[in-house]
């Protein structure tokens, strides 16, 4: 345990430190986030605000843990690796999100052709190369579920990283409820004795928390799809390692809250032809318009998350 939270503590230090020339090179190259017009009006100031800082997320995690958790443990590669892919289709998308470029945003389906792709690498790598199947049911034990386990390990890494993507919307909401989920999944693999994926779980929630320093109220840098989508990809995969993927949706509340009140908004809006059930989708901005400060929302959804979080733990633990 001491060498994980070691590890960590290294981590969210390190990430803390790059962050300040990686924050000054992203605005060097003129990578300012184009806000939404559909988006609060309270957000327009934000405009120019360099985005990708995924970047630095990402370096922290991969310098941390190919320099302290990788050799002899090999299995930390497959969310490693399902991360850096995450990263880059983020990365691709982020370019054509950009002030005063052309917006080229990925196609909705290649994006979603690139996320399933992803989604089933990542699968037969649980399946097959790390020979997971089975899933921990609170109260009931370990069941194995067979080839089942490989189209829900697909949905599952697909869903939890557009759910972790949607609530990037706020100054500091990814990254801190992100790094609470991350520091679960770490507490529990402690329990389950994997040192090693207790360690990486903790190190990413380090790289998060010291982008936080960043990225909190008022941002001076968004992690953008380059680190939403790698955390949340990262997330589920680690879940899975733990065969603990069945808590996933408690301890990562709010990105279930998040998605699903933008599919529901979006679908019913189709469905009722322009009525909304929210005053403004995702969840979080709806909160804003209902008069909470953002600050306010970030720091309510931290405390949900962090009980969603023990809950999951908890439940976790009785097996």
């Amino acid at each position: 345990m001491s060498y994980a939270l070691t590890l960590a503590a290294m981590t969210l230090l390190g990430t803390v430190f790059a962050g300040f020339p990686a924050v000054r090179l992203l605005r060097r190259m003129k990578v300012g986030k184009e806000i939404s017009e559909w988006g609060p009006e309270s957000h327009m100031v934000k405009a120019g605000t360099p985005t990708m800082g995924g970047l630095f997320i990402m370096t922290g995690v991969v310098a941390f843990t190919i320099g302290g958790n990788f050799f002899g443990r090999y299995s930390i590669g497959l969310p490693l690796l399902v991360m850096g892919a995450l990263a880059v289709l983020g990365f691709v998308d982020d370019l054509g999100s950009l002030q005063d470029r052309t917006q080229r945003a990925l196609n909705k389906r290649v994006k979603f052709v690139a996320f399933v792709a992803v989604g089933v690498a990542a699968a037969i790598g649980l399946y097959e190369f790390l020979e997971l199947s089975a899933v921990n049911i609170p109260f009931e034990g370990r069941h194995e579920m067979g080839a089942a386990y490989l189209p829900i390990a697909v949905g599952i890494v697909v869903l939890t990283a557009g759910g972790v993507a949607v609530s990037d919307g706020l100054d500091g909401l990814a990254a801190g409820t992100t790094a609470i989920a991350f520091g679960a999944y770490g507490i529990i693999a402690v329990f389950q004795e994997q040192e090693f994926l207790a360690a990486f779980c903790l190190t990413v929630g380090g790289a998060a928390l010291g982008f936080l320093w960043h990225n909190s109220h008022p941002a001076q840098v968004f992690m953008g799809d380059t680190g939403a989508l790698a955390l949340g990809g990262g997330l589920a995969v680690v879940a899975f390692m733990t065969g603990q993927w069945l808590v996933l949706p408690v301890i990562g509340i709010v990105f279930v809250l998040e998605g699903l009140s933008d599919a529901v908004q979006i679908g019913y809006f189709k469905l009722t032809g322009g009525k909304r059930i929210l005053r403004m989708a995702p969840l979080h901005h709806h909160f804003e318009k209902l008069g909470w400060s953002e600050v306010q929302v970030v720091q309510r959804f931290w405390v949900l998350g962090a009980l969603g979080a023990t809950v999951g733990i908890v439940l976790a633990l009785e097996v």
